[in-house]
């Protein structure tokens, strides 16, 4: 007789299916709920309803079009009253709304993923001495191909930025 799945039989299983389709760790699903993780992933594997998780896809893609179709109306108004600052010889006002509609097509580029403002680490630029600790850590590890080999992949990987 196969066994009863511990999430489909527990009294809160709309909102465990829930946390599931917001992708909330297995972990924290199982303490929050008193549930063995493993339960966990075999529901959501086998049991969590396709239609849920598809109807949350569908509910993130229409957030993301609205914030989208919030930024073009908030571009077009900061461009409108830039116009309007211009045209009334506001240099100062005119000033701010050239910054107001900068911050904005900035957003916009950061939400359609054309800006990465995050920081990266370029070791060659930031410290020539990296050249030396490099040289010498590849005559150290000369004897032990190996491991040579494995801190060179790390290595280019570092470089490469991945």
């Amino acid at each position: 007789m196969p066994r009863v799945c511990t999430v489909c039989s527990h009294e809160d299983r709309a909102a465990i299916d829930s946390a599931l389709v917001a992708d909330a760790s297995f972990r924290r699903i199982a303490t929050l709920y008193s549930i063995g993780e493993q339960s966990v992933r075999r529901h959501r594997a086998d049991h969590l309803p396709a239609s849920i998780a598809k109807a949350e896809q569908v509910s993130r893609g229409v957030e993301a079009v609205d914030l989208l179709a919030e930024l073009k109306e908030l571009r077009e108004k900061a461009m409108s009253l830039l116009l309007q600052a211009e045209r009334a010889g506001d240099i100062r006002t005119a000033l701010q709304g050239i910054r107001e509609v900068r911050s904005t097509l900035e957003l916009w580029a950061e939400v359609q993923g054309e800006l990465d403002r995050r920081p990266s680490l370029n070791l060659l630029t930031m410290a020539p001495e990296w050249l030396q600790v490099r040289a010498t850590l590849m005559t150290a590890l000369a004897p032990y191909p190996e491991a040579r080999s494995a801190v060179v992949a790390g290595l280019m990987a570092l470089e490469a930025g991945t």
